[in-house]
């Protein structure tokens, strides 16, 4: 009983050492984490950077996405599982700045029920 019990914990520790590093081309990650909801304007500035790594995104398990782009300013829950990461890119209204007639820019990214991201979007409203 014992042998099975150390076999099994260890094929588990084996299984959560071997994380890949993630890496998206041409993508600060610490940059991109410091601007809090898009608030410096940096991650409007990375926004041609983040189209090029939109592909790179996809796949990617949940633990892996908040280890390149840091925690998600919002977050939401649907049916059958999936999870929405929403980053802000630009949300004069979140910082404090009022401005008539600004766009908010996102990032959004949709997690299916077993935490894979299948699609990366960026869009206004």
């Amino acid at each position: 009983m014992k042998l099975k019990y150390c076999v099994f914990l260890g094929i588990i520790v084996l299984l959560y050492s071997c994380d890949k590093p993630v890496d998206l081309p041409d993508f600060d990650e610490s940059q991109w984490q410091s601007d809090h909801h898009g608030c410096s304007g940096v991650r409007l500035q990375m926004l041609d950077n983040l189209e090029q790594a939109k592909e790179h995104i996809k796949g990617l398990s949940e633990d892996e996405v908040v280890r390149v782009l840091g925690k998600p300013d919002k977050n939401e829950l649907y049916k059958r599982n999936q999870k929405f990461y929403i980053y802000e890119i630009d949300n004069a209204e979140e910082c404090g700045q009022k401005t008539e007639g600004a766009d908010h820019v996102y990032l959004n990214i949709r997690f299916n029920a077993t935490g894979l991201a299948k699609e990366v979007l960026v869009y206004r409203d």
